[in-house]
């Protein structure tokens, strides 16, 4: 997919270095193990893709969706589309890539039979929510979700 300079594409073995650094961009909190095993995962299942977005020939960010089978909140069908992660380097924001992301990914999903594509993100996380409900997403539900140690 390109449009305006956008070029979005389908990460491959090559990006590795590109894309773990956006995900520790994502994911902050999370070990470089456990990200090159989410980037070798996504690279070989086929119901997970990870695309790269580029302005002008730089890496400015990704989104990796998936296919889920399990229940997801709001949705009638399955499976399921499922953003999973979505990064724009504070640089490249505002300026059509997130949409071009979620519109790769969807057509993805589209591609493998869904109806649906859904996404999720912290009750505490505004910037986000505003994001989804900015790229066509609505509101399906809230949920605090509660844990304890027995």
């Amino acid at each position: 997919m390109q449009s305006d300079n956008i070029m979005v594409r389908k990460a491959e073995t090559k990006d590795k270095e590109i894309t773990l650094s956006l995900y520790k961009a994502l994911w902050q909190d999370a070990d470089e193990g456990e990200l090159e095993e989410i980037f070798s995962h996504s690279l070989r299942g086929k119901n997970v893709t990870i695309f790269l977005a580029s302005l002008q020939g730089q890496a400015a960010g990704f989104a990796e969706c998936s296919l889920r089978s399990d229940y997801v909140e709001g949705t009638a069908t399955s499976p399921v589309g499922y953003l999973e992660g979505i990064f724009i380097k504070p640089e490249y924001r505002n300026k059509g890539l997130a949409r071009e992301l979620i519109k790769a990914c969807e057509e993805w999903a589209k591609e493998k039979g869904c109806k649906e594509f859904a996404s999720d993100c912290e009750l505490h996380n505004e910037e986000s929510r505003r994001f989804h409900m900015a790229t066509g997403f609505d509101e399906a539900n809230r949920i605090i979700c509660f844990v304890k140690k027995i």
